[in-house]
């Protein structure tokens, strides 16, 4: 049984944006003279520019509300400018694989840490297995990535690496939960993430002047920009928002490990990455974890429970 009919729409919207997302990682093999930190800042900073373009009218009939918990959109706001900067320097200094597998796998772990100890949400077991299956499957996807392994990188950079890992985890989930606080608060969900990503942008932009170089130096390093700001980070947010209007972050974020999963398909198909068996088993694993937040078993519990099945 799938579903109900708004919470399979929210699900596809995350598949959606995961799609989106996980081709930011072939898009950016095109342009590899461009510092990691530049495009993550360019796409997320140009990313909330036009995401509050999109949002302007929202934005003024929701400006009360969002004004009324200024701290959600503060933590929000400062939360969405330090990720991409955790993240890329996390795959620096602890190698690619070590540096996605903390940050993509620690994110749903601390949402549900936040929706349980903040929000007093309760965590199901069904999340517990699926978050399992999903972490395990990340890693295996990872090691069959068998290039990318760095096990040259210094010992003190690698911890640093995984510190930061951490970090850009907690931040994507924190943004992530911050934004379902806020339309739960009755926030437009366009609203939500216009207003985090647009004031976020005005720390993110500024860092250009230090990282920027070579990313606008011909036509395809400005079309790559142009893409990551325009398709990841407007419309994936967007589809992302969009989604929280009816799931839960952790749930959200959960589904997110598909974003890895598209990003190897398309590295395999586009740039010619090699792939071990050990790879295709984590992806198995991570459909797994899909599988289980798509379909919806019937609860059956005790006497009455086992009648129902047999009327």
């Amino acid at each position: 049984m799938l579903q109900n009919k708004s919470s399979l729409s929210a699900i596809l919207c995350v598949i959606a944006a995961s799609v989106l997302w996980g081709t930011t990682g072939t898009a950016s093999a095109f342009i590899p003279d461009v510092s990691p930190l530049a495009v993550g800042a360019f796409s997320m900073g140009v990313g909330g520019v036009l995401l509050v373009l999109n949002a302007k009218n929202n934005l003024l009939s929701d400006r009360q509300k969002l004004l009324s918990k200024p701290s959600l959109l503060f933590i929000g706001s400062l939360c969405v400018a330090i990720y991409p900067l955790a993240f890329y320097s996390s795959m620096r200094l602890a190698g690619v694989a070590i540096g996605t597998v903390i940050s993509i796998a620690s994110a749903p772990f601390f949402t549900v840490v936040m929706e349980r100890l903040i929000s007093n949400k309760r965590v199901t077991s069904r999340w517990v297995v699926s978050f399992i299956f999903g972490v395990v499957g990340v890693i295996l996807l990872t090691l069959g990535k068998t290039q990318y392994l760095d096990i040259n990188a210094q010992a003190n950079n690698r911890i640093l690496g995984i510190l930061l890992g951490l970090v850009a985890g907690l931040t994507y989930a924190t943004y992530s939960w911050t934004a379902r606080q806020m339309i739960e608060n009755g926030v437009n969900s366009k609203s939500a993430m216009a207003s985090m990503f647009g004031l976020s942008a005005i720390l993110l932009l500024p860092s250009l002047l230090l990282t920027g170089e070579n990313l606008f130096l011909d036509a395809k390093h400005i079309s790559v920009a142009l893409y990551l700001a325009i398709a990841p980070m407007l419309f994936g947010y967007l589809l992302f928002g969009q989604a929280l209007r009816a799931i839960e972050a952790s749930k959200a974020t959960l589904i997110t490990l598909l974003e890895p999963i598209v990003a190897t398909i398309l590295a395999i198909i586009i740039i010619g990455e090699t792939f071990s068996p050990i790879g295709w088993l984590g992806m198995s694993l991570m459909i797994i974890c899909l599988l289980l937040q798509v379909i919806k078993t019937p609860k059956l519990t005790g006497y009455r429970g086992r009648r129902a099945l047999y009327k």
